[in-house]
């Protein structure tokens, strides 16, 4: 396999070189030039086997079909809610594609009202238009917790290679936690774990290029709960 001029989480600049080879495939954020892969934004790189994006270290977030997001009900119709997602364009979720039945004619209000927040997933973008459908497990209303808001970039980070990092944060904290494509992350647990996990979310997002970051927050944990008198950390 040819040279592979970055490592995996490194930071690199536009017009950057991230390899010399024919052996790897450039994705998003990466453009190829002859033998020459190039980074075409500011970013972190991500190396998944001959794969090679850079995923940017700012940016609104653009909606994507399969994306989880949490988004808040902000208008609905007789048959439609409309939903919050952090783009321009509000998401739309019909009656049929929520997790209950709902006969026609009833008073969508009754279930998912203005200001209620959802976890749901989009099942479509056109133009103009994303819809949702919240007919998956684990896809449902969010009753209490708080919300902190995150660059949508940072989630892959946030969530951990195969879910590790969020998980981690889970069982030290005992909190429920779920993570939104869209740069929402919903906590709930007990108010003083709500705060240390919103902590822990935000040292991730600050530090998403560290190398080691997973053993750098459970270290963070570790320490703050013992200040708070936690034993068996």
């Amino acid at each position: 396999m040819g040279d592979l001029l970055v490592k995996d989480k490194e930071v690199v600049v536009p017009g950057q070189e991230l390899a010399f080879s024919m052996d790897y495939l450039p994705t998003g954020g990466a453009f190829r030039e002859n033998d020459k892969i190039i980074s075409s934004q500011l970013g972190l790189v991500s190396i998944n086997g001959r794969l090679i994006k850079v995923i940017p270290l700012k940016g609104k977030y653009i909606p994507k079909k399969n994306d989880i997001v949490i988004g808040k009900i902000v208008n609905m119709s007789f048959s439609n809610w409309f939903v919050d997602i952090g783009c321009p364009n509000e998401a739309v979720l019909s009656f049929v594609n929520t997790s209950e039945y709902i006969d026609k004619g009833a008073d969508l209000a009754q279930y998912y009202s203005f200001g209620d927040l959802i976890a749901a997933k989009i099942n479509k973008v056109t133009r103009g238009t994303i819809d949702l459908t919240m007919k998956e497990p684990g896809l449902k209303k969010l009753v209490s917790g708080k919300i902190i808001n995150v660059t949508s970039s940072k989630v892959p980070r946030i969530i951990g290679k195969q879910g590790s990092m969020i998980t981690m944060i889970k069982e030290m904290l005992n909190c429920r936690m779920m993570v939104g494509q869209n740069g929402r992350v919903w906590i709930q647990g007990m108010p003083e774990d709500e705060l240390l996990a919103s902590k822990a979310i935000k040292m991730i997002e600050e530090n998403a290029h560290m190398e080691g970051l997973t053993d750098k927050v459970k270290g963070f944990i570790e320490n703050e709960k013992k200040k708070l008198g936690v034993k068996n950390v």
